[in-house]
């Protein structure tokens, strides 16, 4: 536990041992890879079916240790891409009895304690809800659960094991009733960029729809939604005494 000021806070991350890992072993992988590469490029080139036939061609031309060497400095090349996309990705979480920092190489937010009413990991992310149900943040982790529930609960927030809202789920499709006005329509759209793997697009319209009470949770391309508290579900239509009435007494 870390103190900031007077405030002690918790810091959850994947530790120097996952940055050990991802900067020390993609590379090795890579250069592994590189090393069969280019050991097996003969016997590759004899096959027909061998995927980028003409690049396997060009390495058995070349000439020894260049072909070796080139290959392995491509992998490690390639491994430290990897790690840099994994590093930048990773998730470091920071809470204290007043507000939880979520942070990325692209982003840094904060929440209050305050606004939320529960926090829980589930499906493989980190989730706040405030007092009416709605998503404050979903942030994708592997950071494990058991840490997580210590921190929060260490400066005394409220932790669930699951998500708390999980049986009032319904799978959606098309035209299915009970939605907000104009939902369909985003989550039509979401389906599409689930479909063609757009993950900004995706999560945009996550967004636009959490805007209108709708929330949401995958299980692979298929969406599952709840209204939260403050959602304007489609009332049905009322109808007149003359409807009721057809001879309008």
């Amino acid at each position: 536990m870390d103190v900031a000021g007077n405030r002690p806070r918790t810091v959850v991350t994947g530790g120097p041992w996952e940055l050990a890992v991802m900067w020390g072993g993609f590379p090795l992988l890579g250069a592994g890879v590189g090393w069969l590469l280019a050991a097996t490029t003969g016997w590759l080139a004899r096959l027909p079916w061998v995927p980028f036939g003409d690049l396997v061609d060009w390495l058995d031309r070349l000439p020894e240790p260049q072909a070796t060497l080139g290959t392995i400095a491509v992998g490690v090349l390639a491994g430290l891409v990897v790690a840099g996309v994994g590093t930048a990705e990773r998730l470091i979480v920071t809470v204290d009895a007043a507000q939880v920092r979520l942070r990325r190489s692209d982003q840094d937010r904060s929440i209050a304690r305050a606004d939320t009413r529960v926090v829980f990991r589930a499906d493989g992310h980190l989730v706040l809800l405030d007092g009416d149900g709605a998503e404050l943040a979903r942030e994708s982790t592997d950071l494990p659960a058991a840490e997580l529930a210590e921190a929060f609960r260490t400066h005394g927030w409220g932790w669930a094991d699951d998500d708390p809202h999980r049986s009032a789920y319904r799978l959606w499709v098309p035209d299915l009733p009970g939605l907000p006005a104009g939902a369909d329509a985003l989550l039509r759209a979401r389906e599409r960029a689930l479909g063609r793997d757009r993950r900004d697009d995706a999560r945009e319209l996550r967004r636009e729809l959490g805007l209108i009470g709708v929330v949401l949770r995958d299980e692979g391309k298929r969406q599952y939604w709840r209204l939260n508290a403050r959602a304007v579900a489609p009332r049905p239509e009322q109808t007149t005494s003359a409807e009721r009435e057809p001879d309008g007494r």
